[in-house]
């Protein structure tokens, strides 16, 4: 990315976190998958993602005080590595059902989209002059699945009907009266993982959605 040192110190749109703090994430996040890949295609029982939060969280504090060149070698490497292994995923039968966390459980060939998403919505929280409406409409779309999928059964968000301009149907949110919000994928996207307003959206005024990390 070209940053100096003292840009990748600077805050991001994350409230405590730097883009250092991001970076680390993003690189973390792709020796995770990739650990998680290679436990399905072996056959092998498969990890979480993370040993615990607090692991987690921890590295992410270490690695964030970094130096940008330090920074930037771990990004690149780290996904060309899981890049490569997402290539023995290829004509894996949908059906393996894997947990991530102790609450969110995705098919294994879903994990490429799962990374997407991922980068998608770390990109914009870099702060470098992206937005949600800046990303390519696979972005913009795999990021409002994932949206949709991780707000689908909270009980404290509002009850909704996604409806989104490509086409996309998802009902997501606690019990009651599902209020139908439409607009573009990546204006729906933005608001649902708390980084967009509701000015392209309708219907989405009175609603309230919690930032996705």
């Amino acid at each position: 990315m070209g940053l100096s040192d003292e840009e990748w110190q600077a805050p991001s749109r994350l409230a405590g976190w730097t883009r250092a703090h991001i970076a680390t994430h993003i690189a973390r996040n792709a020796e995770a998958l990739e650990t998680v890949t290679r436990a399905v295609v072996a056959g092998r029982e498969v990890p979480r993602l993370y040993p615990s939060d607090e692991i987690r969280d921890r590295d992410i504090e270490r690695g964030s005080e970094r130096t940008g060149v330090e920074l930037q070698i771990d990004l690149d490497t780290t996904a060309g590595s899981l890049n490569a292994t997402f290539d023995s995923l290829e004509g894996m039968d949908p059906g393996t059902a894997i947990w991530l966390t102790d609450d969110i459980r995705v098919d294994a060939t879903d994990l490429p989209a799962l990374r997407l998403a991922e980068i998608a919505l770390h990109h914009v929280d870099l702060d470098l002059g992206m937005t949600v409406d800046d990303l390519p409409d696979v972005a913009s779309r795999t990021l409002l699945e994932w949206a949709c999928f991780r707000l689908r059964d909270r009980p404290e968000v509002p009850a909704m009907r996604i409806v989104s301009d490509s086409g996309l149907t998802d009902r997501i949110g606690g019990v009651g009266f599902a209020t139908t919000v439409h607009g573009p994928d990546g204006a729906l996207a933005g608001w649902l993982s708390g980084r967009g307003g509701t000015s392209r959206l309708a219907e989405a005024d009175q609603l309230a959605v919690p930032m996705l990390i």
